[in-house]
């Protein structure tokens, strides 16, 4: 029983640790972001309203799936499946 426990955490990290790379390629690099404060674009309305944007959404994800790959990494380096 706990072996089937370990096996379907394992391949939940598996699947957490492919869409957590997925996501953070997705994103746009800092430097454009950094450009675009500087010629005045963080004023926009896509400065405003980012977490509304396809990269808020990116960056919202990323931070789920690193609290959820944490948390997965704690439980399978618990002693409680060996």
């Amino acid at each position: 029983m706990i072996s089937i426990i370990h096996g379907i955490i394992l391949i939940a990290y598996i699947l957490v640790c492919i869409a957590l790379t997925v996501v953070v390629l997705m994103q746009e690099g800092k430097q454009a972001g950094l450009t675009g404060a500087i010629s005045g674009a963080a004023e926009s309305y896509w400065g405003k309203n980012k977490g509304r944007s396809m990269e808020g959404g990116l960056e919202l994800a990323t931070k789920i799936l690193a609290v959820i790959f944490i948390v997965l990494s704690l439980l399978l380096n618990m002693d409680i499946f060996a």
